[in-house]
């Protein structure tokens, strides 16, 4: 099948390169003629394990181009999917739809046959019908169905994602032209045994908000459940193996940590708060979810100035990891921003390491300085706080961490280190939720 991505960021790009890699011929579409010839060079603009291998292998094979050529890239199209961004609309928490609208006109308005527009991007419950109101209105002699067809993909894991996902939900108003065609965009899943969701093109957009909503919710509760463990002296660690032993509430999303960050949650829950509101069904728990984590991030800048004794004013931290979560260079939300902010208005000098976000990262922290390693920023430094989990963060020599610090003082925002390792290697530990058996 021909397909056609609107948008070459994170979910068009890695969309794209998967579904040509399935055998499909994609036209990947960007008005960013910068952006399209770096990736014809295999400059890839966002970083995702695997994804410039994926690109350039199909790429070479010829099933997979670039163009900034919309009404060209449609042409021929079989299913044309709308991949671009959905940022928070400033001032009021919304939703800004602007991108997909001015992308759906001018898909309409370059078609010359019947098509289906798929909308990838995440968008609030009835920005199909909209879409399919603009193509109405602007080509009544066309046959243009409109579908929902949700991402569920992981930053770090998501070309694994998509090859072998959960599920996927495509979300349609019953049109059987529209049906078959998102089966066979599908079909090479089949092998997989993935289970192809189809439901209404309304509900299909709210399974994503309601999806990154809940998963959201099981990071506060843990975060809250670390807060309790430090007051009472309870270990966070084994309070979530706890209960995510429980079949019923599961493991994942209960390890505590600085908050949630990047490009999904933040936005997606504060979207769906927004539109809860809109059609008088608040949704009060999200709405707490959304309130507390905010508050949560600048309270980890508190905590490590705690760990300093209760001054930061003159003192060297070191922040080991930058970005929202390891195996991405996203910064959007990233906990870090908050931390970093903290620190800094209390009067502390930061020093950063990141294996993947510094080059992202300094324009947003123009007071940090960036180093070249682990072991460089915490040279010199009064506290050397874990803040991304990084797999080179797992084993690193606390020794001699300890041995290069002005004061060997690590507050662990991940809980990676046993505390009695730490301690051995000179440490005085703060951690997130306790200091018992499990740490």
């Amino acid at each position: 099948m021909k397909i056609t991505m609107i948008g070459t960021g994170y979910v068009g790009l890695v969309s794209g390169a998967c579904f040509a890699d399935f055998g499909h011929d994609v036209v990947c579409v960007d008005k960013d003629a910068g952006k399209i010839a770096a990736i014809e060079a295999g400059t890839m603009p966002i970083y995702e394990p695997g994804l410039d291998q994926l690109v350039g292998t199909n790429a070479a094979a010829g099933r997979l181009t670039f163009t900034t050529d919309l009404p060209e890239g449609v042409k021929g199209a079989d299913a044309i999917f709308i991949a671009v961004g959905t940022p928070s609309r400033r001032g009021d928490g919304h939703a800004d739809l602007s991108y997909v609208y001015a992308a759906a006109k001018e898909i309409v308005e370059s078609l010359d046959g019947p098509a289906v527009i798929v909308t990838k991007s995440t968008v609030p419950v009835g920005t199909g019908d909209e879409v399919e109101r603009i193509a109405r209105e602007l080509r009544p002699d066309l046959d243009i169905q409109v579908v929902s067809n949700p991402e569920f993909l992981r930053e770090g894991a998501a070309i694994g994602d998509f090859k072998r996902p959960d599920r996927v939900v495509v979300g349609t108003t019953g049109s059987e032209r529209a049906i078959s065609v998102m089966s066979q965009v599908y079909r090479p899943l089949n092998l997989n045994q993935a289970p192809l969701m189809f439901t209404g093109r309304r509900t299909a957009e709210l399974i994503k908000y309601a999806a990154n909503a809940f998963l959201a919710t099981k990071i506060t509760f843990i975060n809250e459940m670390a807060d309790l463990c430090e007051a009472v002296g309870a270990e966070v660690q084994d309070v979530s193996r706890g209960i995510g032993l429980d079949k019923r509430i599961g493991s994942k999303f209960l390890h505590a940590g600085p908050g949630y960050g990047g490009s999904c949650f933040p936005k997606d829950t504060l979207a769906l708060v927004k539109t809860g509101q809109d059609y008088d069904a608040p949704i009060r728990i999200v709405e707490t979810v959304v309130q507390v984590n905010d508050l949560r991030k600048r309270a980890m800048g508190r905590k490590i100035v705690k760990a300093l004794g209760g001054e930061a004013r003159g003192k060297t931290v070191a922040l080991l990891g930058v970005t929202f979560k390891p195996n991405t260079d996203d910064m959007r939300d990233a906990p870090s921003l908050a931390i970093v902010q903290a620190l800094e208005d209390a009067g502390a000098k930061v020093v950063a390491y990141d294996p993947e976000g510094m080059d992202v990262a300094a324009p947003m922290m123009p007071g940090v300085t960036m180093a070249g390693s682990a072991y460089e920023a915490a040279s010199g430094a009064d506290a050397l706080v874990l803040v991304t989990e990084w797999d080179a963060f797992r084993a690193l020599d606390l020794k001699r961490l300890a041995s290069s610090m002005s004061a060997p003082v690590l507050v662990d925002l991940r809980n990676i280190y046993p505390v009695a390792e730490a301690e051995a290697a000179g440490f005085t530990v703060t951690r997130v939720g306790g200091k018992g058996s499990a740490a």
